[in-house]
C-alpha cells in the first residue's frame, strides 16, 4: 500500500494552528482592540499562507467569542460591555487569585528567581523615559502567567488565558495609552507585594496582592470610557452566543 494512503497530511491542520496560535497571541496581548475589524485575504497574505487556514483559524475564535461576526457579515475583534468587562474581572480574582495562592505554596526557588527577573524587566522598562506600550503588555503577561504557571494545575491555567482572551483587547488599555497609572508604576507597586509575598509563601498576601492588581486596572479602564455601556447596542452579532461562519465580506 502507498505511504500516501497510510498517513494523514499534517501540513494544513498545522497551518492552521499556527495561524490560531498566532492571531490568539495577537488578542491577548491586546495588539488587536474592539471594534477593529479583519480581512482574511490581507491576514493570510501578512502570514504568507492561503486563505483557507486563517478561515479555519477564525472560526475557532469566534467559536471562542474572541472574535465576532457583525450583521453585515464583517469579521471584527468584540466590543467589550461594561457589564461583561466587570463580570469577567470578578471572575479573574478568583481563578487567578487561585492560582496565585497555589503557587506561593509551592513555588521552587527557581521558579521565584524567574518572577523575580520578570517583573524587574517590567519594572525596568516601566521606569524608562518613553515607556513602550507593547513592551509593557508582553512583559505584564510574562509575569502573570509565570506565576499562574507556578500552580501547577493546567486545567486552571486553561481557564484563564480564555479569559484573557476574550478581555486582552481592552485590559491592557492603561499601557497602551500612556495613563497616569504609568507614570505614577501602580503595576509595579503591586508586582513587587506580588513577589514578596510569593518569597515569604504568604498565600493570602499574594492573592491580595494580585487582586489589587487586577481590580485597579479594572477601575481605570471603568473610567476611561472606553466600554460599551448597554448590550443592546450589540444585538444581532454573531459569536456571542454560538460559532458563525465567516462569509465573503470577511474575506
Amino acid at each position: 500500500m502507498a505511504i500516501k494512503e497510510l498517513v494523514t497530511p499534517l501540513k494544513r491542520q498545522t497551518l492552521s494552528s499556527d495561524v490560531y496560535a498566532q492571531l490568539r497571541e495577537l488578542l491577548i496581548t491586546g495588539q488587536m482592540i474592539p471594534g477593529e475589524q479583519i480581512s482574511l485575504r490581507t491576514t493570510a497574505s501578512a502570514l504568507g499562507v492561503s486563505v483557507m487556514p486563517v478561515r479555519e483559524a477564525v472560526h475557532r475564535l469566534v467559536a471562542e467569542q474572541a472574535l465576532e461576526l457583525t450583521p453585515n457579515r464583517a469579521l471584527r475583534v468584540p466590543l467589550m460591555t461594561e457589564s461583561a468587562f466587570r463580570e469577567i474581572t470578578r471572575i479573574r480574582v478568583n481563578l487567578e487569585g487561585l492560582a496565585t495562592e497555589q503557587a506561593a505554596l509551592q513555588l521552587p526557588a527557581e521558579g521565584l528567581q524567574r518572577i523575580a527577573v520578570l517583573q524587574d524587566r517590567f519594572a525596568a522598562e516601566m521606569a524608562g523615559a518613553s515607556p513602550d506600550g507593547a513592551r509593557l503588555i508582553a512583559f505584564n503577561k510574562d509575569f502573570h502567567f509565570a506565576v499562574y504557571g507556578a500552580a501547577g494545575m493546567p486545567m486552571l491555567l486553561q481557564m484563564i488565558e480564555a479569559l484573557w482572551l476574550r478581555i486582552g483587547p481592552i485590559l491592557n488599555h492603561d499601557m497602551r495609552s500612556g495613563s497616569r497609572r504609568v507614570s505614577e508604576q501602580v503595576a509595579v507597586g503591586h508586582h513587587a507585594r506580588l513577589v514578596e509575598a510569593l518569597r515569604r509563601r504568604d498565600a493570602p498576601a499574594a492573592k491580595e496582592a494580585l487582586r489589587g492588581d487586577i481590580e485597579s486596572a479594572a477601575d481605570y479602564i471603568v473610567s476611561a470610557g472606553v466600554l460599551v455601556t448597554a448590550d443592546s447596542g450589540l444585538n444581532g452579532v454573531s459569536g456571542l452566543g454560538g460559532p458563525a461562519s465567516p462569509g465573503e465580506e470577511a474575506r
